[in-house]
């Protein structure tokens, strides 16, 4: 079956990816034309060969380890069979590069100093460690001191809007979190745990969390369903004297401002004169919707499967009546494409295919397009490039990626550094300005709004931007031996 045909099948999205990687190991007769043969049929099938690596060599046979990416599991299969065919080969096995990676979990724990002898054991363990638990008896805010929470953050979850897979539950959820904590401390040196929780209810999921807080020191909340995460976050923030931050929302809002930012200037408009049109009203749209109206943005729509979301609109509960009460002051009605008319920029954080052709030609001079939705984004790159001044996904395939991941390690180590007790609007608005100032002025252009996600510079700029507006703002918590 051809690659053509493969896409066909599996839709317009469908290329082979990083995800779906396997090593396949063949063994070859040891003749000419054999090794030809088999990757020329693994091309053929639409697989992507990415290495060839020689095993073991014994008389008549030969021993190979290739790598291939593949579009799903359903291709692998097919590449398999294709592989058995051809004469000469004999698949040993096929090991899924994912899979492996997760095998046992992707995180560990390390001590920082090592116990080699007597001495160290009393010192780390019984009985010097008895000292310091008194010393935290004594003083409570010692544990920010002498203890891990001084660099600790609990990954939370109850699973229930687990990346683009639903509610899943805590179990499943668990591997996506390892990943989270893996991110923190590769780009910030935050020592991050996964946390996922088999609760109930919101208020079970509230309580599970302020239990656990004597041992972070800070809460990232991930993956909960709205609005259950509305009030959760709004709920600990209140209860608890550490950093709550729910990154789907705030994490994803802090990178659309700074990727926005860049494109104002790349355009040469300002926000202060843009109509946003943003198309979703979950966490993520009302995580926007605030930043971008902090930020200064005086028109923004928000709209959900009903259309254009305005103050009197019929039904509307929760966040809506918010949103509802603070965007739109135009009052306007109709579907996307019809508030679209005219508009500066669209944010999708929705599904896929919701935006047309059509939809961009009528927005205004040099629109901007962020097609968030991931893995398919609302409109592809391709489809608009003549018409849209600048596009951005969520996609690492395409130019422009917003990614939480330029925010979330640098936001918190900032907020750690400084000992602050909360992560306020200001302290976002600054982690935002960091990240857009890390694309150079000279370096900006249509194609490069948005620093990459392996700018070793971005979460160190973050962090101090973050822990100056904490420590400006009076947020943090003082230490008593400075006191």
């Amino acid at each position: 079956m051809s690659f053509h045909k493969l896409s066909a099948m599996f839709g317009s999205m469908a290329t082979p990816n990083v995800s779906h990687s396997v090593v396949i190991r063949a063994e070859l007769n040891h003749r000419p034309g054999v090794l030809g043969r088999l990757t020329t049929a693994i091309g053929d099938a639409g697989g992507n060969i990415l290495g060839l690596d020689l095993i073991e060599v014994t008389g008549e046979t030969i021993v190979r380890d290739i790598t291939v990416l593949a579009v799903d599991e359903s291709h692998v299969d097919q590449i398999r069979t294709v592989a058995e065919e051809v004469p000469g080969v004999h698949i040993k096995s096929v090991l899924d590069r994912t899979f492996r990676l997760h095998l046992h979990g992707k995180i560990e724990v390390c001590g920082k100093t090592p116990i080699q002898n007597r001495d160290d054991l009393s010192m780390a363990y019984t009985p010097g460690v008895a000292r310091v638990c008194l010393e935290i008896a004594k003083k409570p805010v010692e544990v920010h001191n002498y203890t891990i929470k001084a660099n600790s953050v609990a990954v939370v979850t109850d699973g229930t809007a687990v990346l683009g897979l639903g509610n899943i539950g805590p179990y499943a959820a668990l591997p996506v979190m390892e990943g989270k904590a893996q991110l923190f401390k590769q780009f910030a040196g935050v020592d991050a745990f996964p946390v996922c929780l088999n609760v109930q209810n919101t208020e079970q999921l509230i309580q599970a969390v302020e239990a656990l807080e004597p041992a972070f020191g800070g809460i990232n909340l991930e993956d909960i369903a709205a609005p259950r995460c509305f009030e959760v976050e709004e709920e600990l923030k209140r209860r608890l004297d550490i950093p709550v931050f729910h990154d789907d929302q705030h994490g994803t809002a802090v990178v659309t401002l700074a990727a926005l930012r860049n494109a104002m200037t790349v355009i040469d408009k300002k926000l202060t004169e843009l109509t946003v049109v943003i198309a979703g009203a979950g966490a993520a749209g009302v995580a926007i919707t605030k930043i971008l109206a902090n930020a200064g943005v005086p028109n923004i729509v928000v709209t959900d499967r009903q259309g254009a979301i305005y103050d009197g609109r019929p039904g509307l509960s929760g966040m809506k009546e918010w949103v509802a009460g603070n965007t739109n002051p135009g009052r306007r009605h109709g579907s996307l494409s019809d508030v679209l008319v005219g508009a500066d920029v669209f944010v999708g954080v929705s599904g896929p295919g919701l935006l047309t052709r059509d939809d961009v030609a009528r927005m205004g001079s040099r629109p901007i397009v962020f097609a968030l939705a991931n893995p398919e984004p609302e409109i592809l790159p391709d489809e608009i490039e003549d018409l849209a001044a600048v596009v951005a996904t969520g996609r690492s395939d395409y130019p422009n990626q917003i990614n939480n991941v330029l925010c979330f390690p640098g936001i918190f180590r900032g907020a750690l550094d400084a000992s602050a007790m909360a992560i306020t609007e200001s302290m976002k608005l600054a982690a935002a300005n960091a990240i857009a100032s890390a694309v150079a002025p000279n370096e900006l252009s249509p194609h490069y709004i948005i620093p990459s996600l392996f700018n070793k510079n971005v979460a160190s700029m973050v962090a101090q931007a973050v822990a100056d507006a904490a420590r400006a703002e009076g947020v943090v918590r003082q230490d008593p031996r400075i006191v």
